[in-house]
């Protein structure tokens, strides 16, 4: 463990600051690169999704029946083989690459306040923007070991999860399925978790010109920190929209099945038309921690308003009016009480969110960039 740590420390450079004379800002650099070691360690870690599409073109299209019904066995093996997060080799590979992939471009941690984080306390740390890939946001892992945060997931789509050799890697690298069922547990197991409220929906909006958060409409992990009390945490990454060009289609059919297969199937490339990213200095901004009262979690009845739409939601409003059904009556009432709080505090990450990239924009050389909130 000692040797995992000063392997760490001699990867990063630290700096230190007065900040603006609240708390203590910290600036974390990855400095660690070798030509040859830093293009295994990021082909390692994003170069599965081409390599699978390669294989499986190599399949169909060149190789004899029997050696592609081969291939395409041993991606079904790995596709459904049991994942092991505790995994030696696998851990040891995962620092690998945080300490390689890190200098490339390099990723800069700026952390406006290192004393509002206690080490024995769980956070959500909401994460922007979701770009071709949210590359950077394993700085905040405890691989990279940066934050003073004990133990920390990230929730991703659960297509990672049924993707050959990338679901392994990922895994690895402290990626779970992002399914409610986990954001509770490992909150409660004490782990802290990062989560990209725009998601795969944000993907569809994304442009070369302007940062796009798609939240207006995403709560759902606000309601959990509520539920569980883990202080929200937003965070901001500059320079990541840079790494790839890409190109989707559009419509709204794309649109329906990019949703249904839970990741946007769009056409990204890198250097030289590999999935290594354009070396772009990336700079991941972390927030002060919104600090919220823990609210005991919705009962069976009272979590079902929070399931209907909002046209349902007045039809059991009139009927209550109508009706005098008092049972509706605190159904709807629950439903507005719990909306408002949800809505307060979702408020609160939003106004956090545009303080932080408007403050430090210039900083990190983008002084002209707008962001636009969906």
């Amino acid at each position: 463990m000692d040797e995992d740590k000063e392997d760490r420390q001699n990867a990063v450079s630290a700096v230190t600051g007065e900040g603006d004379g609240n708390g203590e800002p910290a600036v974390f650099q990855g400095t660690e690169y070798s030509l040859l070691r830093t293009i295994l360690a990021l082909t390692l870690w994003l170069g599965a999704i081409h390599f699978n599409i390669a294989l499986i073109l190599a399949a169909l299209l060149l190789l004899p029946a029997g050696l592609a019904a081969a291939i395409f066995g041993i991606l079904l093996f790995f596709a459904v083989i049991p994942l092991n997060d505790r995994n030696g080799f696998g851990r040891r590979l995962s620092r690998y690459i945080c300490k390689y992939a890190g200098g490339y471009f390099p990723i800069t941690l700026h952390v406006e306040d290192m004393k509002a984080f206690n080490p024995d306390q769980a956070y959500v740390f909401g994460y922007e923007p979701h770009s071709v890939l949210p590359i950077a946001l394993g700085v905040l892992g405890e691989h990279a070991g940066f934050m003073p945060l004990r133990k920390v997931k990230v929730l991703a789509s659960s297509a990672v999860f049924y993707t050959p050799f990338l679901r392994q890697i990922w895994t690895w690298m402290g990626l779970i399925p992002a399914s409610r069922k986990n954001f509770y547990e490992y909150l409660a197991a004490g782990y802290s978790c990062i989560i990209v409220p725009g998601g795969v929906q944000e993907s569809l909006y994304m442009n070369y010109d302007t940062e796009v958060c798609f939240l207006e409409s995403r709560k759902g992990f606000v309601r959990i920190s509520l539920e569980t009390g883990c202080p929200i945490v937003p965070v901001f990454c500059f320079g990541q929209s840079s790494v790839y060009r890409w190109w989707r289609p559009s419509g709204k059919l794309f649109s329906h099945i990019a949703r249904a297969l839970k990741f946007t199937p769009l056409v990204f490339w890198g250097r030289f038309g590999t999935p290594i990213p354009f070396r772009h200095p990336l700079h991941v901004v972390v927030g002060r921690p919104i600090k919220l009262i823990k609210k005991p979690k919705a009962t069976a009845d009272e979590d079902k308003p929070l399931l209907i739409s909002e046209k349902h939601y007045f039809y059991l409003l009139l009927r209550c009016i109508l009706f005098v059904d008092t049972e509706i009556y605190h159904c709807c009432y629950s439903f507005m009480y719990r909306l408002c709080q949800i809505n307060e505090v979702h408020a609160q990450f939003v106004h956090a969110l545009q303080e932080l990239f408007e403050k430090h924009k210039s900083r990190c050389g983008y002084p002209d960039l707008q962001l636009k909130i969906m």
